[in-house]
């Protein structure tokens, strides 16, 4: 079983918003998950935030449409 790593909480300041920021983490992202062997980086988003998911796709992300994924909050 090959190692997945997970991305939680990517958040960029309002303040340095559209300048890049959130692509160049992603890309940095992507560089380690290589360097580490893994096969696969997992992220999830609020269905509203369009802009975070129009990013993700342009990078190739994909929406999983075979599972969904569930939480229990204590």
């Amino acid at each position: 079983m090959k190692r997945v790593w997970i991305l939680n909480d990517l958040f960029v300041e309002q303040a340095c918003r559209k300048q890049g920021v959130a692509k160049l983490l992603l890309s940095t992202a992507e560089d380690f998950v290589r360097q580490t062997g893994a096969i696969r980086i997992s992220l999830a988003t609020q269905t509203s935030n369009i802009v975070a998911q129009s990013l993700y796709e342009s990078l190739g992300y994909c929406k999983d449409e075979e599972f969904h994924h569930y939480s229990l909050k204590l």
